[in-house]
Parts: C-alpha cells; sequence; structure tokens
C-alpha cells in the first residue's frame, strides 16, 4: 500500500540535508571544542528525559532476528529508524542506535542484524543508508558485548544500504556459530564477500568468492540508487558441519544474479562452487537451513524488492544428495508475486512457512507446511470471489490507525494482513509465535498452532517502542486539545491529544501519503492547514476544529506535491508554496487560490504570528515580505543570509516582526539569524556556528522572551540547544546518547510546559524531551573544569535501566539542591558487589576497586541551582548487582532518591 517511503525519506534528504547541510560537517562529540568566536557564550548543560510521542510504528521492518539459545533475545532492523531489542516483560522494544549522531547519519539504517548463539550478550550490526552519493558516509560493522546498550565501530571501504532496493533480501551478515569469532558479511555494489576473523574488529575481502553480483533494479537509473548492483544478499551456515571451537565447513551464500544465486563452501570458505542444478531466472531473496532434516530452504522472486516482485517459486536442496525440489504452493503461472519471508519452526523442523511479499492486491499471503514443503496451506483464501475466509483474526486496538481510515470492497480487507512482507520468524523456542514486518508495522502472533487445528489465529502489532517515522514538520498549538501536530512521511502524519497514547486515526479525508507541511492559526489554534503528497487527490486539507476533522482544499493548477504552507495569525487566510506551480494565496478555505507574485516558484513561505496580513517567505539567499495578505511579495535588503535552499524559518508568538531564521551549509553562510523588524534586516548570532531548524516554547519563570530551542552546532558540539535569553547563551539538552541521527526537518518547544521540546528525526520518529529544570535556571553559565565548589546539598538518583546475565546498564541524576551554581562537579561511590564500569558517557570516570569517581566533562561541569545533570554507562556484574547507597559530591554526602 505505502510504496512512497523510499522517495519522500531519499526527497526529503536530498533536499533539506545533502544539498544544504552534508552531515560531513558536524562534529557529533561529547565534548565542546573552544567556542566559535569571541562572542560565543559557554554552555551549560541540563538533565533531560527522552520519549518518543506515541505512533507505534510507520514505517519497513525488513528483518527480525532470533538468538538461538536464548529465550525472548529478539532483535529488529528497519531501513532507516536503527535497531531494537525485544523487552519480554514489558513486550515492548527498546532502541539500539541512539548514539548515532549527525556527522554518521547514515548509520541509523540497517542492513543487517546478526545476534550471537554462543555468546548471546554480542551482537552485531551492519549499518549504512544508501550506496550511492545520497549517503556521503561509507558503512559500518557495529558489534556490542551488552545486546546493544553500546557499540564500537568498524568502518569498511565500501557504501551500504539500509534503504536501498533490495534491503529485505538477508541476512548479509551471519556469525558462524560454531566458532563466533567467524563471521561473513555480503556487500552490495560488486563489493563482494567479506569475512571477518576476530569478532567484527577487522574485516578483509574473501578473494576466493567468484561472484559479487550483477543484478540492478534499473540500469538506467543516473542517481545511483535503483542501478546499484544488489551484491550478496545472504549467509547461511550449516552447523551440523562443525563442531565447538572449529569453524563451520558448510556454508551457503546467496548472490543477486538470476543465473548463479546460491554457492556454496565445503571447506570453512576456503573454496567456493556454484550450486549445481539451481534454478534459473529468479534472484534467492532467502536462504533458510534446516540441519535436522538436511534441507536448505529458498524463497525466490524475479525482482529484488522489497516493493517489486511478479513472479517467485519456493524450492527445497537436499544438502545430502543435491536434489532441488520446486514446493512451490501455487504454480508459476498463478503468482503475481515473488516470494521472500521464510522460516523454519525449530522445534518441529518440518513445519515452514513463506510470504508473497510483493502481494499488494488484495494484501499479502502466508503459507505453512507441515511436511517439509510438499503440502501447503494459505493464510487467507477465497470461497467464492470475491469473498474470503480467514485462518486468522487481526486486532489493531493497540494501532487503531492501521485501518488507515479505510473502508475497501472486498476482497480487500481493513486492516490488512500486510505488504512489502519480507521479515517473518517462528520463536525458535515457541512454535505458537511467530513474528513478521511489514511496510507499515511489526504484527505478531502467540497461538500460531491453531492454523494446524482448524482454528484461527490472532495476528496483534508487536510494535510498541519501535517508532519508524520519518518526521517532515511539527507544530503545537498554545490551546484546544491537542499537544501536537506532525507531519510524517509515508503515513500523513497525527493529532496527539495525549503523547503517550497511539492516536486513533491519521490525518484523514484526504489522507495524503506523506505531508510536508502543516501550520495553525497562532490567535485561532482551530483553524489547521496541511499540505502533502497523494497519487491522485487535492494536497491541500483544512480543520476547523483543532485538527480533529478535515475537508479538503481544491489545488490550483500545475500542483504536483505539498510544499509548504502557512496560515495567517487569525485563520483568515493561507498562503501556500506547492510543489509544480508558483505561490499561491487563498481567502477562506481554498475554495480558489490566486497566484501570489513577487516571490519564486519553490520559496519557503511562514506567517507571522500577530498580523494576519503580513506573510514572510525566503528562497535562494533572499527573503521576501507580503504586507497584503499574500497578494505580493517584496525582496527585503537583507544580505549574508544563506544562497542555498536548506533554510527554516519562525516567526515569533506574540511579537510582529521577530523572525528567526535557521540554515546554510558549509561552502557559505550557516547559522541562525534573528530580525526584529520584519525581515528588514537580520543578525547573526556569533555563538552559533551552525543551525538547521528554530523552534519556540513557553518561557522560562522570570524570563522576558520565549524560551528558543535548535538543532545546532554550538560550542564545537553537534546537538539540540535551548536559550531562554533570547540566544545570549544556550544549554544542550541532549547528549551523545540521544543523538537520533539527523534531525534538521523541524524543532518546536511546547508552548504549554516549560522545557518541553519537540524533535523531528528521520526514522525514529517524533522525540519528546522534558526537563529536570522546571524554572529555567540552568541555562547561561560557565563551561565546567575544576574542582566543585557545591553549598548546599545534592541529590542522587540511581536507576539500573537494562540488566542481563553478566551486565548492566544505569543512569545516575545528580541534582544541585543548594543556592549557588557548581563550576564543577566530581560525584564519588562504592560499588558492594564487585561490579566494574566497562563504558561511561557523558562524564569522566576511574575506577580503584570498589570506588569510583566520576567527573564533569568541558560541556556539563555548570549546574545550577536547582538542576541536574545526568550520565549512563554499562557495566558487569555477579553474583548480584546491588545499587549504591552512598554518594558523595567532593566531601559532601548526597541525599539518594
Amino acid at each position: 500500500m505505502r510504496r512512497t517511503r523510499v522517495i519522500t525519506a531519499v526527497l526529503a534528504l536530498a533536499a533539506g540535508l545533502l544539498a544544504g547541510t552534508p552531515p560531513a560537517l558536524a562534529a557529533g562529540t561529547a565534548k565542546a571544542a573552544a567556542p566559535h568566536t569571541a562572542a560565543a557564550a559557554p554552555l551549560a548543560a541540563d538533565t533531560y528525559t527522552w520519549h518518543n510521542a506515541r505512533i507505534d510504528g510507520g514505517g519497513f521492518v525488513p528483518g527480525i532476528v532470533f538468538n538461538r539459545s536464548e529465550k525472548n533475545l529478539v532483535y529488529a532492523r528497519t531501513d532507516i529508524g536503527g535497531a531494537y531489542r525485544w523487552q519480554q516483560s514489558t513486550k515492548t522494544w527498546t532502541p539500539l542506535l541512539d548514539s548515532v549522531g549527525w556527522d554518521d547519519w547514515g548509520h541509523t539504517g540497517v542492513v543487517s542484524l546478526a545476534s550471537d548463539s554462543l555468546a548471546p550478550d554480542k551482537v552485531y550490526a551492519a549499518v549504512g543508508t544508501y550506496t550511492n552519493s545520497w549517503d556521503p558516509g561509507n558503512g559500518a560493522v557495529l558489534r556490542s558485548a551488552d545486546r546493544g546498550a553500546s557499540w564500537q565501530k568498524t568502518d569498511l571501504p565500501f557504501k551500504l544500504g539500509g534503504n536501498m532496493p533490495g534491503r529485505g533480501m538477508g541476512e548479509r551478515l551471519a556469525i558462524d556459530p560454531n566458532k563466533d569469532s567467524v563471521l561473513y558479511l555480503g556487500a552490495p555494489s560488486g563489493k563482494g564477500l567479506w569475512r571477518s576473523t576476530d569478532s567484527g574488529v577487522t574485516w578483509s575481502q574473501v578473494t576466493a568468492f567468484p561472484n559479487p553480483g550483477n543484478y540492478q533494479q534499473d540500469p538506467t537509473d543516473t542517481s545511483g540508487y535503483a542501478s546499484d548492483n544488489q551484491g550478496i544478499v545472504w549467509v547461511t551456515f550449516d552447523e551440523s558441519t562443525g563442531t565447538s571451537g572449529t569453524a563451520t565447513k558448510t556454508i551457503y551464500v546467496g548472490v543477486a544474479d538470476k543465473d548463479n544465486a546460491v554457492y556454496r563452501s565445503t571447506d570453512a570458505g576456503a573454496t567456493w562452487t556454484r550450486l549445481a542444478g539451481q534454478p534459473t531466472g529468479y534472484l534467492a531473496h532467502k536462504g533458510v537451513l534446516d540441519a535436522k532434516n538436511g534441507y536448505l530452504y529458498l524463497a525466490y522472486s524475479d525482482k529484488g524488492g522489497p516493493y517489486d516482485g511478479g513472479k517467485g517459486r519456493l524450492w527445497r536442496y537436499a544438502t545430502a544428495t543435491g536434489t532441488w525440489t520446486d514446493i512451490s504452493p501455487v504454480a508459476e503461472a498463478d503468482t503475481y508475486y515473488g516470494f521472500s519471508g521464510l522460516t523454519v519452526d525449530r522445534q518441529h523442523p518440518g513445519t515452514v512457512m513463506a510470504t508473497a511479499y510483493s502481494s499488494w492486491w488484495p494484501e499479502t499471503q502466508i503459507f505453512r507446511s507441515t511436511d517439509s514443503g510438499g503440502t501447503w496451506t494459505k493464510a487467507w483464501d477465497y470461497t467464492s470471489y470475491p469473498n474470503r475466509s480467514n485462518r486468522y483474526t487481526i486486532d489493531v486496538s493497540s494501532s487503531p490507525w492501521l485501518t488507515f481510515g479505510a473502508n475497501p470492497s472486498p476482497p480487500e480487507q481493513s486492516p490488512k494482513l500486510g505488504w512489502m512482507t519480507e521479515a517473518l520468524e517462528i520463536d525458535p523456542f515457541d512454535s505458537a509465535r511467530m513474528m513478521y514486518g511489514t511496510g507499515a508495522t511489526l504484527y505478531g502472533t502467540e497461538n500460531l498452532t491453531n492454523w494446524d487445528s482448524g482454528g484461527q489465529f490472532t495476528v496483534k502489532p508487536m510494535v510498541q517502542g519501535l517508532e519508524e517515522t520519518a518526521v517532515n514538520d511539527l507544530a503545537a498549538p498554545s490551546s484546544g486539545g491537542a499537544q501536537l501536530f506532525s507531519a510524517l512521511g509515508d503515513i500523513g502524519g497525527f493529532r496527539h491529544t495525549d503523547l503517550a497514547k497511539v492516536p486513533s486515526m491519521m490525518f484523514t479525508s484526504p489522507t495524503f501519503t506523506t505531508t510536508t507541511s502543516l501550520d495553525f492559526a497562532e490567535s485561532n489554534p482551530g483553524t489547521v492547514v496541511r499540505v502533502g503528497n497523494l497519487d491522485s487527490g487535492p494536497h491541500v486539507a483544512f480543520s476547523t476544529d483543532n485538527g480533529a476533522n478535515w475537508f479538503a482544499g481544491s489545488d490550483p493548477s500545475g500542483v504536483s506535491g505539498g510544499g509548504t504552507v502557512a496560515a495567517a495569525s487569525d485563520g483568515s487566510r493561507f498562503v501556500w508554496s506547492p510543489a509544480g506551480t508558483g505561490v499561491q494565496y487563498t481567502t477562506g478555505f481554498g475554495s480558489s487560490w490566486s497566484a501570489s507574485s513577487g516571490i519564486p516558484a519553490g520559496a519557503v513561505v511562514e506567517s507571522d504570528r500577530v498580523d494576519p496580513k503580513t506573510f514572510y517567505g525566503f528562497k535562494s539567499g533572499v527573503f521576501y515580505v507580503s504586507s497584503d495578505g499574500g497578494a505580493t511579495f517584496t525582496a527585503s535588503a537583507a544580505t549574508g543570509l544563506p544562497s542555498g535552499d536548506s533554510v527554516r524559518l519562525k516567526a515569533l508568538p506574540g511579537t510582529k516582526g521577530d523572525v528567526w531564521l535557521a540554515g546554510g551549509a558549509s561552502d557559505g553562510a550557516y547559522g541562525l539569524w534573528h530580525s526584529v523588524n520584519g525581515g528588514a534586516g537580520f543578525t547573526k548570532l556569533a555563538n552559533v556556528q551552525q543551525a538547521d531548524t528554530v523552534g519556540f516554547g513557553k518561557a522560562a519563570a522570570g524570563a522576558s522572551y520565549q524560551t528558543l530551542y535548535t538543532s545546532a552546532k554550538i560550542g564545537g558540539v553537534r546537538g539540540i540547544f535551548r536559550s531562554t535569553d533570547a540566544g545570549a547563551s544556550w544549554t544542550r539538552i541532549n547528549d551523545d546518547a540521544h543523538q537520533w541521527g539527523w534531525t534538521g526537518a523541524a524543532i518546536t518547544g511546547d508552548p504549554r510546559v516549560y522545557g518541553r521540546v519537540y524533535v523531528s528525526t528521520n526514522g525514529r520518529g517524533v522525540i519528546y524531551g522534558d526537563s529536570s529544570d522546571t524554572s529555567g535556571g540552568g541555562t547561561g553559565g560557565g563551561g565546567g573544569g575544576g574542582d566543585p565548589t557545591p553549598t548546599g546539598a545534592c541529590t542522587v538518583t540511581y536507576k539500573i535501566t537494562n540488566q542481563w546475565t553478566g551486565g548492566f546498564q544505569a543512569d545516575v541524576q545528580l541534582t544541585n539542591t543548594g543556592t549557588t551554581a557548581w563550576s564543577g562537579w566530581s560525584l564519588g561511590w562504592s560499588f558492594a558487589d564487585g561490579q566494574q564500569i566497562g563504558q561511561l558517557w557523558n562524564a569522566g570516570f576511574t575506577q580503584s576497586g570498589a570506588a569510583v569517581t566520576a567527573t564533569n566533562v568541558s560541556w556539563n561541569g555548570t549546574v545550577a541551582a536547582g538542576s541536574s545533570v545526568s550520565f549512563g554507562f554499562t557495566g558487569t556484574w555477579t553474583g548480584t548487582n546491588t545499587k549504591p547507597t552512598a554518594f558523595k559530591l567532593g566531601d559532601q554526602n548526597c541525599t539518594v532518591a
């Protein structure tokens, strides 16, 4: 159903990131460098707690990996939104790659995952988003010894494509089940097969492997996206051909080559041969081995997926005899889809399941065999067309928007069983549990075996905590039932009335595939407008009840996409800069539009938040102003603004003519500008080196200016920043564990809650943060260093956030409950049970025996009275893991909360 994910993500990056703000510019380090200019104010720090505004899912889940030796240890990978680990106790997912920074934004695309069954604490991720120029960085293999709580990285000499065609094939990364220091990685782009013999630390090409692949989705694509060679697509070991501690002898490798899809080594990778007698004309998306019965199962499609695929087959290869058997559940002539999802029930290896991943209409199909592919049954079948009989029931009450507001005619049903179903896994410890990925969510069942007894199994979203939307715009009104409006790729967007609850429905009437921009009338927040992309239908919609209900406007001639839109402060008129034609304005609700003059097509538009007839625009270094409701615009005389179009501008609520502009590029002007005269002139903030977004929130207590928020580089540090004094000083409010890759599309504070900020991500959904500094006293101040000088009490909160056999993760929050600011701090405690810290972030540390001392780093040494600072760490434990009961700040005892 949703085919635009790759396009929206790529276009957002190409237009908003790659053309204007190359991520290679960002620092992404924990410590601040020297101030950019003499005028730069030193940074303070504040402790924030971070959450997602719950949507649950929203994107493609191409891979699910169960550990084969430990029950309930499960990972999921996404194409642009990182990796996740399953938490059985809460039945939620924990994000594992939020620490990916601005520089390495491409590493939020995960092309493969591998969980070590010999040492379950170890997990590996092959990361990189695009193999063409859209991602300027190479791929990497990340390795973790604490289940993804922390990572070490090995950069690769080539790119990886977590969001490229063929990303649902796999797994490309595999661990030798007998000798886990040996790993293999299949590379795209003709780079071949790679191997590590030191647990992923170093990698070298397997030069003996004969075929780097040759399949391209579209060889004529000049962008390099669809024309990339999809390369080596999966690696599977036959664990029965090895013994513990020695490398497995037999390895199967899948190659994107329709004539030569499967290769085998029987000497631990020294030599390789093409499997004789194999089928041709198809790509092998998956190769799953049943070592007990000696069968290699293969799912074939005529295309690489995940969107395309018109024909497919399932084959079984007998590893002992070399016999190939076509076990396809339907005749080739009856397929209009390819096969990809493929799994074996490890408790009952004769049970095999597969998906028709590219069956878009009426929806996906799932097949099941209990006799090693001899016979099959379907998840649904026709009784008398178009009527259907389903072996399942589907309950989306936890994510009701998965109906997409649809009421289709048979044989379509709502909600759908799925589409793009390339990930399908039966729990190796529980035959009744299965998980599978779709283009919009991750579904699962816990009574799968009802299928075989003639009953129905229940499908439900198993996706809470896995947030995978690309965010284009955000708006937080000062009144009304909506706390937040979001403009999203692929699923349109949402009205959140409770950030902790999944909204009942996305924006509908019309339902955009992607919403590109939205706005509300500042003095009349009941009036809301949004614009977006739709294959056929209007590209603009309005609401008069605070976004609860919507109606479509009409399109001016030539509109091909959403562009940007602005609502007058009183909701009386709107200015729209759509794709495909020039800037337009309307009075009322878009029943007719008139062309604006004096402003070029493609300009970004914004409204003054006080004067309903004043609108602003920006294009190619020129700022434009309209004082007649958008009918005519005049170019401002302001100079020195960014020459490119990677710019966001916002007008301050409550003050006419107060405008902020963020954006630029490394090869020209780049930063944050402020105008107090309606754009006639701008002042560049000297203490901001780079900025990509700007937004406003509730003012701090006693402050004379609303709180500013930005995704920026300040003091040499890339991060999310807050200012309560109109940008004179800044507080970094995120930390190295919470970076979320690229955050350059949108940011806004909450006008009702001081300190709350909403941050856009490109694949991790809508992030919001709440401050421990409820008064705003933490802004500004010194840069840290030196000995702590507390003059009052301190409080420490020590929280174990995750624990597993032999390891744990903890967060520590230190609060200044005294009356004066600290200009540096040093916190000491002792472990009672021999715990040892392995890695600690947002502080320095030393440990001698049981005694630990954590000290500030340069950017978080200043802690104002009433403010807090936090740090986290991973460590090891044996026996018990008792929390420390006493902490000292220098010589002063702290209260333990």
